[in-house]
């Protein structure tokens, strides 16, 4: 008889985010010369001048977790008796947060995390998975029932932590995740370490009547800083459902409610509404632990979904005693400023980061997609109209007051509505992409009629949050009871390109936008500049391998549509890490549109006076930038690194 236990373990990132270790970075180192504000004195009479030069060095918080396994985790184990100590494993923590750290346990098989019997070693008899004949854990001595048990020891001359809940002896491995050992001070970090480390063994106890097997089951430590944090639990989900959890403790806003999926065969994931500080929005995994850019070592059977992706499954697969199935938000710390960011160039396509916007302090997921270029993969929600970040300028918002971008579209533009400049409110430097002049105002057009002069549509009026809360019984205008966060504000083409050359004409494409700087709105257009039209290259050449639209011959705007490619292409758009989403449209009139069943999104190219360029994308449509749409409508924003 063969009893195989297995460990797995993760590095930790931050206080909030579990199992990622880095190593010790300086960041922030700041030097300034000295200089005289004056000519040297000529008496004693005379003050001095003198300057001073500040060193700032920022050490951010770094800790790793590693664990080595010294003996395997495997013993033969006749019946009637137990056996102790079946093999070693040290675990070893590098940290520097003066908090602390502690670690976590959980028994964990297979796709089982909570209430499901996952702390018991699946029975393999005669070749064949045997549930009835799995060992659950206890004491592990003596009886009729066999039983398996895990204990934890210090390890002499590092700075040992504190084994609690027992665990300094034998004891049951725990079905939820459990403290089994702390450290309430800083230990140290860098190559040279010493670390704080314990051991891991364990033992079973197999009675007579006990079948000839192999037997196996996994414990997955967790690491969490500092000592007082807890990590994310797995979460329970009702039958026939799909569940959405925030999967960040109480730092996320929001709520979402219960998906059915009773009887079909696939699902579109509701896009996130929740929306977490300092974090970028990556996607859905079926795992409570997932990692992007490092796939799911916890779990390798664990999968990432864009937030508006489709999903094939078999009917009923959910609807069993284990729930439905759970759905958990992937958060991206962020790694710099999206202003000035220089690290496309290094990114590895469907590799990861996330980047804040100066401008209002919200993080955005980064990534390179299929053609190179680096893309936001979350809809744009900058809103200005509030004050922004007061640090950045003395008027109290960055850039000044976007007087023509601020009201809700009940307000139409006037004759004499303007758009104040792009620049910071001191001058040092252009915060949106393009712009040419720290204090023009330009107008937004006074030749035009009003219903082509209405501002950007903020996600704070009557069409959208109170209608669209999932948690509610309310039915948004789609008649789908969804979200909102994600789908990002909606723009007015002026308002997207901040009105300069409004009125452009004719495959025009506009350098500035509402895109931070160093990134700008995709280029459109039709077959004559399809070369240089970002949502052109980026689904027909990448995600649909160069096959182009089969009505492409006879079409100046070549779309997919009631072609075999359609729904597929659809599909890919929407799939992760692409991630764009059926986020509609706002009309003229100022309702909400197609939420949940179009995805549309604005490009920088102009059709005419009155019409610009547009992604468009359903379940068995396809238009690659190619279509237009008049400018007044409110569209959902993407942007792309680069020029």
């Amino acid at each position: 008889m063969k009893i195989l236990l297995s460990t797995k373990t993760k590095d930790n990132m931050s206080y909030l985010r579990k199992f990622i270790g880095l190593s010790l970075l300086l960041a922030g180192f700041c030097f300034v010369s000295l200089f005289f504000l004056s000519s040297p004195p000529t008496s004693a009479d005379e003050p001095s001048s003198t300057a001073h030069a500040t060193a700032t060095i920022t050490v951010p918080e770094a800790c790793t977790f590693s664990g080595t396994v010294n003996t395997p985790h495997r013993a033969e184990v006749p019946a009637g008796t137990y056996v102790a100590d079946i093999g070693s494993t040290i675990f070893k923590v590098v940290c520097n947060d003066s908090g602390g750290f502690s670690v976590y346990a959980i028994g964990y098989t297979g796709k089982r995390e909570k209430n499901d019997n996952n702390n018991v070693l699946d029975a393999t008899i005669g070749g064949t998975l045997t549930p009835a004949y799995n060992i659950a854990s206890g004491t592990a001595t003596s009886g009729n029932t066999s039983n398996w048990a895990m204990k934890l020891t210090p390890v002499t001359g590092t700075y040992a932590p504190t084994i609690t809940n027992s665990y300094d002896d034998y004891n049951t491995v725990p079905l939820t995740s459990t403290k089994v050992a702390q450290f309430t001070s800083v230990t140290d970090a860098g190559n040279n370490a010493t670390g704080s480390s314990f051991t891991a063994t364990y033992r079973a106890y197999v009675s007579g009547g006990q079948p000839a097997g192999t037997y196996d089951g996994k414990v997955k430590y967790i690491m969490v800083h500092p000592a007082t944090n807890v990590p994310n639990e797995p979460k329970d989900c009702p039958a026939n459902n799909l569940c959405y959890f925030p999967n960040a403790g109480n730092t996320v806003a929001d709520s979402m409610g219960d998906q059915s999926i009773s009887s079909t065969t696939s699902a579109t994931l509701w896009a996130s509404n929740f929306k977490r500080p300092g974090y970028g929005f990556a996607g859905w995994s079926d795992a409570y632990d997932y990692v992007v850019n490092e796939g799911s070592e916890s779990n390798p059977d664990a999968h990432i979904y864009g937030p508006n992706e489709t999903i094939e499954f078999t009917a009923g697969t959910y609807s069993s005693t284990n729930g439905g199935l759970r759905l958990y938000a992937v958060w991206v710390p962020s790694a710099g400023s999206l202003q000035g960011w220089s690290g496309c160039s290094t990114l590895g396509e469907g590799k990861i980061t996330a980047l804040t916007d100066e401008r209002d302090n919200d993080t955005y997921a980064v990534t390179k997609l299929a053609d190179g270029k680096c893309w936001m993969i979350e809809n744009l929600r900058l809103d200005t109209a509030g004050s922004l970040d007061a640090t950045k300028s003395s008027t109290g918002s960055y850039g000044g007051v976007f007087s023509g971008l601020a009201n809700p579209e009940t307000a139409a533009f006037t004759n004499s509505t303007t758009v104040n400049s792009r620049y910071k409110s001191d001058g040092s430097g252009d915060i949106y992409n393009g712009a040419t002049n720290p204090t023009t105002l330009n107008d937004i057009g006074t030749n035009n009629y009003p219903g082509y002069r209405m501002p950007r549509y903020n996600n704070s009026n009557t069409n959208d949050d109170s209608a669209i809360n999932p948690n509610t019984t309310v039915i948004n205008m789609d008649g789908v009871n969804q979200n909102i966060y994600s789908y990002g504000n909606y723009y007015t083409w002026a308002s997207a390109i901040v009105d300069t050359a409004y009125y452009g004409t004719g495959n025009v494409s506009v350098a500035t936008s509402l895109c931070p700087t160093g990134w700008r709105l995709p280029r459109g257009g039709n077959k004559s500049n399809e070369a240089n039209n970002d949502f052109w290259n980026l689904v027909v050449n990448e995600l649909n391998g160069g096959t182009k639209p089969a009505n492409y011959e006879s079409q100046v705007r070549p779309y997919y549509t009631g072609t075999a490619e359609a729904g597929p292409v659809d599909k890919k758009i929407r799939k992760y890490p692409n991630n764009f989403i059926y986020s509609g449209n706002i009309t003229g009139g100022g309702s909400a549109n197609s939420r949940g069943s179009y995805g549309e999104y604005w490009s920088s190219t102009a059709y005419d006076r009155y019409y610009a360029y547009k992604l468009v994308f359903y379940n068995s449509g396809v238009y690659s930038g190619t279509y237009n749409n008049a400018k007044y409508g409110g569209l959902a924003l993407r942007c792309v690194f680069g020029s």
